[in-house]
């Protein structure tokens, strides 16, 4: 039994540590970043990424160890979007912070954006060092520098994984660099290169823009039998069904058989499942990126006044309604994960269920760094609804989601949708179709759509005019489109499912009233 003396000593150590870790506490919490601080900021975009492309999230065999220790560093967002879910429009709208109809990027053809503000451009201005590293895409026949970027190593178009020869190079501050090796990791390499050649007292903007995980997915070496004995599973909605189809509109039976479609995916017979597989191993170079850059930042005391954040640019379907791809209004196109570690801002292992959007990354980070969202810009920052600063009743109801016909693919209509906490209305442009209405609450894989329940008529009638509204307020009323340059990949299988019939709802016997 210990004796009174060493009692009164443990005592002693005990308030003495106990004193200790409460400085130790009291000093971190003034170090925690501060809104106007100027922190340093890391944004890491991953292509095609889909919302539940993460093991945390309950993925039935994907594994991506560090974005799950991201996510209990910092927040997921449970209800992250994009306003477009197409590559150059939805980028476009993370750098500017405007909608599509107002930066013009209405596709992935050529454009010109060189009246274009990017955010960036403001962090210079405020004392940052600013570097871009990876996939830019605007204006894909070019990879040359771009404005708001001290540093800067691009590609042109959809780059590749890995080098196609010896004449294919990276951009590098304007310098023609052959690519080594890759890309996933050659960018990170670069982007981790970068960071070691700042001044620690000087804050910095990282841009890791990453070419994964867009199709054709070609694995690191490393990774390339991971999952190989995994049984994968196509969701409920890919079956051709009367069911499945019943009440959708005529284009998305119809795109069952087209570039993408499932029956004729990117006229080929290419196995879903397989693409799948491929496209969960390319995410595992993508998991290493994060953790790189995470280590480097911890081991060089950076971790404490850093923000990360992880998106993807638009979501992916694998098979869902019948589709491949992106475009379209569906939860699985258009939304994203967004993860955020912000320390002393968010609180670690939490969770967001604000609807948020791609042109919210803008005024954030400027939020960040003591910069008043610029009038031309969309979004707003989401520090303090994310934070619990903000009444839930004071941010968005719903978001606004706009796509234009690309004549490229013409399979896929011109659409807008709003998208609120319960309910998503999507109304079609130019083609003779039905709308839609979606209860995401009971039906979160929109297998039903409502548009024509006699119950829920004043609710279409009310997002219908709410959607239009947006659309007037927002000068959005017109729809911009590119040169038509050619048919665009029109094709159909032969063998593949007939199109789709007119929905019952339009057919009538006799006359318009019966």
């Amino acid at each position: 039994m210990p004796s009174l003396s060493s009692n009164r000593k443990l005592a002693a150590l005990l308030l003495i540590l106990s004193v200790a870790t409460l400085y130790l506490s009291f000093e971190k919490q003034a170090m925690a970043i501060e809104p106007g601080s100027k922190p340093n900021v890391v944004f890491i975009l991953i292509d095609d990424m889909r919302y539940d492309a993460m093991g945390f999230t309950g993925h039935p065999f994907l594994k991506t160890p560090e974005i799950d220790a991201m996510a209990a560093r910092g927040a997921n967002f449970t209800n992250a979007f994009v306003t477009t879910s197409l590559c150059s429009p939805s980028r476009a709208s993370i750098l500017t912070g405007q909608y599509m109809h107002n930066h013009g990027v209405v596709d992935n053809n050529d454009t010109d954006m060189s009246q274009t503000i990017f955010f960036p451009q403001y962090l210079q201005k405020a004392g940052y060092k600013t570097g871009f590293f990876g996939k830019w895409h605007m204006g894909g026949g070019t990879d040359a520098p771009r404005p708001g970027f001290d540093q800067w190593v691009s590609f042109r178009g959809q780059g590749h994984y890995m080098p196609p020869g010896p004449k294919w190079t990276l951009n590098v501050n304007g310098k023609s660099v052959p690519q080594k090796g890759y890309i996933t990791d050659e960018l990170t390499d670069y982007a981790i290169d970068w960071l070691e050649s700042l001044d620690k007292d000087q804050p910095f903007f990282l841009y890791l823009s990453h070419k994964a995980v867009h199709a054709q997915f070609v694995p690191a070496e490393r990774h390339k039998d991971l999952y190989a004995d995994v049984e994968i599973k196509l969701p409920a909605s890919e079956a051709n069904t009367d069911e499945n189809y019943e009440g959708k509109p005529m284009w998305v039976k119809n795109q069952r058989n087209s570039w993408h479609g499932v029956d004729f995916p990117y006229h080929s017979s290419l196995d879903i499942k397989e693409y799948y597989r491929d496209y969960c191993r390319c995410m595992n170079a993508v998991d290493d990126s994060v953790g790189r850059v995470h280590k480097y930042l911890k081991d060089n005391d950076l971790a404490d006044n850093t923000v990360v954040m992880l998106m993807g640019d638009n979501g992916f379907l694998f098979g869902e309604h019948g589709l491949i791809d992106k475009r379209n209004a569906y939860e699985e196109s258009m939304r994203v994960p967004l993860v955020v570690e912000a320390p002393g801002i968010l609180a670690p292992g939490s969770t967001v269920d604000a609807v948020v959007a791609n042109i919210d990354i803008g005024p954030t980070i400027l939020e960040l760094a003591g910069i008043e969202t610029p009038k031309q810009m969309d979004g707003m920052s989401f520090l303090r609804i994310a934070s619990g600063k903000m009444d839930a009743k004071d941010w968005r109801k719903h978001l606004l989601y706009e796509y234009n016909w690309e004549w490229n693919f013409p399979h896929t209509p011109t659409m807008f949708a709003l998208r609120g906490e319960r309910y998503k209305f999507i109304q079609y442009h130019g083609i003779w179709d039905t709308d839609e209405l979606y209860d995401l609450e009971n039906d979160p894989h929109e297998m039903k759509n409502l548009i024509h329940e006699p119950g829920l008529q004043s609710t279409v009638r009310d997002m219908r005019n709410a959607l239009n509204q947006e659309l007037k307020n927002r000068g959005a009323m017109q729809v911009p489109f590119g040169a038509k340059r050619g048919p665009g990949a029109n094709l159909r299988l032969e063998a593949g499912p007939q199109a789709a019939e007119f929905p019952q709802n339009v057919l009538r016997e006799k006359d318009g009233k019966q």
